[in-house]
């Protein structure tokens, strides 16, 4: 079973992706991580993420073990990493490594994979897909909170702001830009906590699964 869970920045389809594998005992790919290792890989070889041919070597390099580096959370490669997802030849590069993934999962029975494109691109065929998003205003407090938490000195005008131009890249890029896959279930976490959130889903795909259709006043 594949499970494709996309959204923009802090719509809480991390947390989500996290949860559905751990319920369903699947392997889970947060697919943004690949774009951050690749950013990192930019910023410390001193190169322009924003140039191409440094983005795209960078993301050739990426390995399953960059995967678990700390400062792939830093700011600074978070907004690098938006850079680099919005380059054609980066997604082309990493593409293989996402397909692969959920083609041969680590774990038996599928896999769950999260990120911005995977509905529409990486996986198609997905079994299920899910949009998840909040306001922006709600996914900028949720970022906020996040950095003031992990000691960071944020500002939250700067988050927002931050977040709004990432929205704007995500969504106007012409490789794989951000939108709901047609067949793909929305789920506003504007007013839900995360417990609420894995209700829904774990409903859309029970019911998915079970040929369904969804419930009314979930998305």
């Amino acid at each position: 079973m594949i499970i494709a869970v996309d959204g923009p920045a802090a719509s809480g389809k991390g947390t989500l992706g996290r949860r559905l594998a751990q319920h369903f005992q699947l392997a889970h790919l947060d697919t943004g991580k690949l774009y951050r290792a690749a950013a990192l890989h930019a910023l410390a070889a001193g190169g322009d993420p924003a140039d191409p041919g440094v983005a795209r070597a960078a993301a050739e390099r990426v390995r399953a073990s960059d995967l678990d580096n700390p400062r792939l959370r830093d700011e600074d490669v978070a907004r690098a990493s938006s850079v680099v997802a919005a380059i054609a030849a980066v997604r082309h590069a990493l593409l293989a490594f996402q397909r692969d993934f959920a083609r041969r999962p680590p774990a038996p029975g599928g896999a769950v994979l999260d990120g911005r494109d995977i509905g529409t691109v990486v996986c198609p065929d997905a079994d299920a897909k899910l949009f998840v998003t909040a306001t922006l205003e709600a996914r900028a407090r949720r970022r906020f909170k996040e950095l003031q938490e992990n000691g960071g000195n944020a500002i939250y005008e700067r988050v927002l702001q931050d977040m709004k131009d990432r929205d704007a890249r995500d969504s106007q890029r012409r490789a794989a830009p951000l939108v709901p896959a047609d067949d793909a279930f929305v789920l506003d976490t504007t007013a839900l906590d995360a417990d609420a959130a894995l209700a829904a889903a774990l409903d859309f795909i029970g019911r998915k699964l079970a040929g369904k259709p969804p419930r009314q006043g979930r998305s």
